[in-house]
């Protein structure tokens, strides 16, 4: 129902369920409520549809990865060389370009995507007036949206830090990786999560001389520690040094040689020609005028919520990046349904063990269900099946021969506890395994069940057919 004030007044309109975001959660929220007959509304940034996910996060990185492994023929040193490059001096544009067409297309999609699902979309910042209403600048003048629920979806920008004087051109934020001029002979990547690593893996593959600098001890702690011990080999292989256990208490740059430096707590100095910094996002909840409905943030911005995913203000509910881990593009989806779904009085889980995570370095990295550490701490049997892509024709036929499927399974029922997996395409064939895991199916379905020849799939059976030969 719309109802536009005359005079002085702003306009006002009326929805079922307004979201603040337009990226994954935002997305599948909006969609999901208009398949449940309700009237939906997006509101987003001017020019920011798709939300970080296609604009500076998921889509523009791993397109950019796709590029960086043709341009850098990573997948045909097994056969011609450790040294051999399909291109000499690659570009940045040769690698922005491909980024660029598909975020052009994505943004299509989604557009699509809501204007068939009757999603009503407003280009401007909301702000919260009141618990039950928003106010969003658009061209003609401030409108208020009034929602019977509202669905915060905002997402994430890089942290920033007062020592780290980020000013896009020698010190950058994974934001503005794309506005490099020249892919750097020496990167300092500060932070070895998730983004970091990536990217760090990612200019290694071209030969760049990549630093990672991370306070903790070791990378990547939800992951099977196996599986990131191969990680580190194989970028130690391609030239990556890591600096763990160093905090970071300076970081500058010297205009002589036109070289940036950062200064470890322990004394040491690392020089380099570009640092990128990926200690950390921040929500963006901190743009929305919480406390004026009645929303509380934690630290750097993130809102809590429960099982539902509603906040503090039950009718008020959080999806995505901005109520913190696991923050990947594919949980944000399935949460933004699921707060829909609750809202609407049409409540569904999704079980925690079930979920699969992908990072996206090379190689990638994917895994589903636990981890041999989080068995052994829960006092949980287990055996292991392995796998190595060395063992499998597509495997050679791949080039990759370091690639690892692991399965983690119940000595005495044979259930699937955890599959952990690192190579080529990992994060495509992680999602057999989690069909069988969600199912509570064994490793007997592994064995027993015929795989294309040759595919990487076929790397279960022989995982299964190891991890049986050690009952």
């Amino acid at each position: 129902m719309y109802s536009i004030a005359l005079g002085s007044e702003m306009q006002t309109k009326e929805f079922d369920l307004v979201v603040i975001g337009s990226g994954p959660a935002g997305q599948k929220g909006a969609i999901c409520a208009s398949k449940l007959g309700k009237h939906a509304a997006i509101v987003d940034k001017k020019l920011a549809m798709g939300g970080v996910c296609v604009h500076t996060g998921t889509i523009p990185s791993k397109t950019l990865r796709e590029a960086v492994l043709y341009f850098s023929g990573f997948r045909q040193r097994l056969f011609y060389g450790r040294n051999y490059m399909l291109k000499d001096n690659v570009t940045m544009q040769d690698l922005l370009f491909r980024a660029q067409a598909v975020r052009a297309r994505e943004v299509e999609v989604i557009k699509a995507q809501l204007r068939r699902n009757g999603v009503t979309t407003f280009e401007g910042a909301a702000r919260f007036v009141d618990a039950n209403t928003v106010e969003v600048p658009v061209e003609g003048g401030p409108i208020l949206l009034r929602g019977t629920n509202f669905l915060i979806a905002c997402g994430t920008r890089p942290a920033h830090s007062e020592s780290f004087p980020v000013d896009g051109v020698h010190i950058l934020d994974s934001d503005q990786v794309e506005q490099l001029q020249e892919v750097p002979r020496e990167l300092i990547v500060v932070g070895a999560g998730v983004v970091g690593i990536e990217y760090g893996a990612m200019f290694a593959a071209l030969g760049v001389k990549v630093t990672l600098v991370d306070q903790r001890p070791s990378l990547l702690e939800f992951a099977d520690r196996e599986i990131i011990d191969n990680l580190c080999f194989q970028l130690r292989r391609m030239g990556a040094v890591f600096r763990l256990g160093e905090k970071v208490v300076e970081a500058g740059r010297d205009p002589e040689r036109n070289r940036v430096f950062i200064k470890l707590e322990s004394g040491k100095i690392v020089h380099g020609q570009v640092v990128l910094y990926t200690v950390g996002r921040q929500a963006n909840s901190d743009q929305l005028n919480l406390p004026a409905a009645g929303i509380p943030a934690g630290d750097r911005g993130k809102i809590a919520v429960n099982e539902f995913f509603q906040t503090a203000v039950p009718h008020i509910y959080a999806a995505g990046d901005v109520i913190g881990f696991p923050a990947l593009a594919s949980t944000s989806m399935e949460q933004g349904r699921l707060a829909a779904s609750h809202m609407f009085g049409k409540v569904s889980r999704v079980p925690e063990e079930a979920i699969p995570y992908g990072i996206y370095t090379i190689p990638e990295v994917s895994m589903v269900g636990r981890t041999e550490e989080q068995l052994t701490a829960a006092k949980i049997p287990y055996e292991v099946g392995l796998a190595r892509y060395a063992e499998l024709a597509k495997g050679q036929m791949l080039g990759d021969e370091e690639g690892i499927l692991k399965l983690l399974f119940h000595p005495e029922t044979l259930k699937v506890l955890g599959v952990h997996a690192i190579g080529d395409r990992s994060a495509e064939i992680i999602h057999i395994g989690q069909a069988v895991l969600s199912l509570g199916g064994t490793i007997e379905y592994f064995r027993d069940t015929v795989f294309n020849y040759p595919t990487l799939a076929e790397a279960y059976k022989v995982a299964a057919l190891d991890g049986f030969n050690k009952l």
